[in-house]
């Protein structure tokens, strides 16, 4: 069966179901295959990671380490998985020989960030998922304009991505962090409610849009590790 079609049944199959349904029916789908979750350990990760804990602590989850991070999240990172007890983080770097070559000073991210992206996330991690069949994000609706229409399975390339969390807000993800008393990134408390590389990540004043500080006084929106129609997205458009 075409992928699109099983993302489509998913979709229909799950349209009343909750967060922990879809994220089950995800991992012990076999038409879906071998899926893991890709977690930044950013400022909501937390919430599927614990959701994932709960159904099987063995499920591969992939962290990508751009080696330009917060220390704060490398340190989240690392205290998250013990708490949680997730005993298959692969943490990911990018390769030593495409830095070199391509960013040996470290500045890329100052003259071209897609590059930047393209050179520290989305080659690496598509190198990590080339043994599965497909992957769990933690993207949801309200985080910008083109995740609007944020389904729950959707066709990515030749995998399935699944956004258990889609449909939740900051009110249902805040009460499941305080229901189940989990850690918050100790940046959130410090005015970054969305968490990425530390060049391109700033504070976010009061009123503002949670994701305001990624890549501030610019059109990108996303990091390129995700895609519309084969294109990387930037400003709200496919590029």
């Amino acid at each position: 069966m075409p992928l699109r079609e099983i993302a489509e049944r998913r979709n229909l199959l799950h349209r009343d179901s909750d967060a922990q349904t879809v994220l089950r029916h995800a991992l012990e789908d076999v038409q879906l295959g071998s899926i893991a979750m890709v977690s930044s350990f950013g400022a909501e990760s937390v919430v599927l990671l614990h959701m994932i804990a709960q159904i099987d602590k063995s499920t591969p989850i992939i962290f990508l380490d751009t080696e330009m991070l917060f220390p704060e999240t490398l340190q989240y990172q690392k205290d998250v998985s013990e708490k949680l007890g997730l005993i298959d983080v692969r943490v990911i770097t990018p390769s030593r020989e495409a830095v070199l070559k391509e960013d040996v000073d470290g500045l890329l991210h100052q003259a071209d960030t897609d590059a930047c992206c393209d050179l520290r996330k989305t080659r690496p991690l598509a190198d990590a998922l080339q043994e599965f069949d497909g992957w769990i994000t933690g993207r949801k609706r309200y985080q910008n304009g083109q995740r609007a229409a944020l389904p729950l399975f959707e066709k990515d390339g030749d995998k399935v991505k699944v956004n258990p969390l889609a449909n939740w807000g900051p009110d249902e993800l805040k009460a499941y962090m305080e229901e189940h008393n989990l850690p918050r990134h100790p940046l959130v408390a410090q005015g970054y409610p969305s968490i990425g590389c530390m060049p391109c990540t700033s504070r976010v004043s009061e009123g503002e849009d949670p994701r305001a500080g990624r890549w501030r006084d610019s059109e990108k929106e996303e990091c390129g590790i995700h895609f519309e129609n084969g294109k990387m997205v930037r400003g709200g458009k496919a590029a």
